[in-house]
């Protein structure tokens, strides 16, 4: 979608969070004297006075095979020397495959060769080392040894609550990446115009609208060859939201299993299914990529797309679109409203968790003050945007903006995996996703607007998801308990399908009836009980939804 010359969202979108975006809640900007051009030197830690005597430390760190032979290897190459020239702890690094890591870490555990930092995004495998007693308590060393980080503790709480385990101890280190949603309900406003249609409000409408889109030619070939509404992946997954279909949710004060929106939303899945305006063989599109095709190509009206993948530089999907169809014009618009109210998609974590301390850590003095380094807004800017004057200058827009993207392709690329306890929202209003677009450059202010309609159409606490939280701020269930969840989630979900596309020889309500069943057969009273007792002891400490809003601005 966007002329990719010079700007910044593209190229760190893709490799930090494997295409998310970031948004930003600070009121700061990149300082323009982060780090010496010629040097790197970064400036001095907040509470470090006078230089203290340096320890050792030992980081996990993710190999993805990224580093281009020119700058050397993951564990040493420009980064890495200036993490150690510049920071409090002398660091070697141990390298863990991204695609392998539980098996690479459970090898270092068994060698007892194990990294005194742990860096790994896996909620359920931190949470598994913190029940085994893998896991070292940080309070105590934060407060004593980690000024930034103790900081970052004090102006977002929120960081805390999502570091806390059970035992009311802080275990886990997270980042502040900012938060934004992360998908938009789509709708071809060409052909809302052209048949004079208005945005659809509720199911009815919606229906309507997609009934409309598949019968009355909105493209004007002359042919009966485009539908309505996808039911595949990502919009099947908006219409579940619409209803507020997200399985654990609170009713009176209480955590429970929602069947009434799980049926409401499979029903209408199933009407438009009989009604004939979404794709017949959906089911089969499993990964939703035959109903993104039918959208770029212009044959479908109504469609949800996570923002990224309007963004990425390998898909341009704003482009491929208009230059398959030059006059479509989309519309990111609100979920329609319910019976169970109004929601909205899922929402970038603004506070990731990523990094533990192993118990036996041999110096955990060293360990806390390299991850308090990595805490601080000049090594956020360091590992975001490169150095000043080598990889940036400052833009139109007062945020650093690229000198050579070719130059830092190379050097650039695989810092994300080393910058995994920074946060980048600390370098305020430039790590907003708009800040790297120009709106002088007309694909990039087409972003801009779409990006703006969908901010207003989501980002609102009257508008909330429907989950109980972010899946990486769900309590982990014990292992038999997840197994159970993971089986009769499977059961489940393959009998709501049957229902939407049999028609009368499968009606919603057998369905129910059905998955109820398999739910008390399967367990679901054990998974009821465990859900309801984690919530009635955590709901005022844990991090949940309405979390997420205190991050908007």
């Amino acid at each position: 979608m966007i002329n990719q010359s010079h700007k910044w969202g593209v190229l760190l979108a893709c490799t930090a969070l494997t295409g998310t975006l970031l948004a930003a809640c600070g009121d700061s900007q990149p300082q323009s004297k982060t780090a010496d051009p010629k040097t790197g030197g970064a400036p001095a830690a907040q509470g470090d006075a006078k230089p203290a005597a340096r320890g050792s430390a030992t980081v996990a760190l993710y190999d993805r095979g990224r580093v281009p032979a020119e700058e050397g290897t993951m564990d040493k190459n420009r980064w890495t020397e200036w993490v150690n020239k510049n920071g409090p702890t002398d660091v070697k690094y141990v390298l863990i495959p991204r695609n392998d890591s539980v098996t690479k870490y459970n090898t270092l555990f068994a060698a007892g060769d194990v990294p005194d930092v742990i860096n790994e995004y896996d909620t359920a495998y931190r949470d598994l080392l913190y029940q085994q007693k893998q896991l070292l308590p940080l309070d105590d060393l934060i407060d004593k040894y980690a000024p930034n980080y103790k900081k970052l503790l004090a102006d977002y709480p929120q960081l805390r609550k999502a570091g806390t385990k059970p035992d009311g101890k802080l275990y886990e280190i997270g980042r502040l990446q900012g938060t934004m949603s992360m998908y938009s309900l789509i709708i071809r406003e060409d052909w809302l115009k052209k048949l004079n249609l208005q945005v659809p409000q509720t199911p009815e409408e919606l229906l309507k609208v997609a009934k409309a889109f598949t019968e009355q030619d909105p493209d004007g070939d002359g042919k009966k060859n485009t539908y309505g509404i996808s039911l595949a992946a990502d919009t099947g997954m908006a219409i579940s939201k619409m209803f507020g279909d997200a399985g654990w949710v609170v009713k009176d004060g209480k955590l429970t299993y929602d069947w009434d929106r799980a049926k409401a939303s499979n029903e209408f899945k199933k009407k438009l299914f009989d009604e004939g305006v979404a794709d017949k063989d959906y089911l089969t599109d499993k990964n939703g990529e035959k109903a993104k095709q039918d959208w770029l190509s212009g044959k479908l009206g109504i469609y949800a797309m996570q923002h990224s993948q309007q963004l990425n530089p390998g898909l341009n999907n704003y482009q491929t679109l208009k230059k398959n169809v030059p006059a479509a014009e989309i519309l990111p618009i609100p979920l329609p409203k319910t019976q169970f109210g109004q929601f909205s998609m899922n929402f970038l974590n603004p506070a990731q968790m990523t990094t533990v301390v192993y118990r036996g850590a041999k110096d955990p003095v060293a360990a806390i003050k390299y991850i308090d380094f990595m805490a601080t807004k000049e090594t956020a800017s360091m590992m975001k945007y490169g150095m000043e004057g080598v990889h940036w200058k400052t833009g139109a827009n007062n945020c650093p903006v690229p000198i050579d993207v070719e130059k830092n392709k190379k050097e650039l690329i695989y810092v994300p995996d080393l910058a995994m306890q920074t946060s980048p929202d600390l370098v305020g209003p430039c790590n907003k996703t708009e800040s790297s677009f120009d709106p002088q450059i007309p694909d990039q202010k087409a972003y801009l607007d779409f990006i703006q309609k969908a901010r207003a159409a989501y980002e609102k606490p009257e508008r909330p998801i429907p989950d109980l939280t972010l899946s990486e701020h769900m309590p982990t269930l014990p292992s038999d308990l997840a197994k159970t969840s993971a089986d009769l989630n499977l059961q489940i979900t393959g009998i709501w399908a049957k229902s939407v596309v049999s028609g009368a020889a499968y009606p919603i309500d057998k369905a129910f009836a059905d998955a109820k069943g398999v739910w008390e057969k399967g367990g679901g009273k054990q998974l009821e009980d465990w859900y309801a007792k984690w919530y009635a002891e955590n709901k005022d400490k844990a991090f949940l939804s309405q979390d997420i809003y205190k991050f908007l601005n």
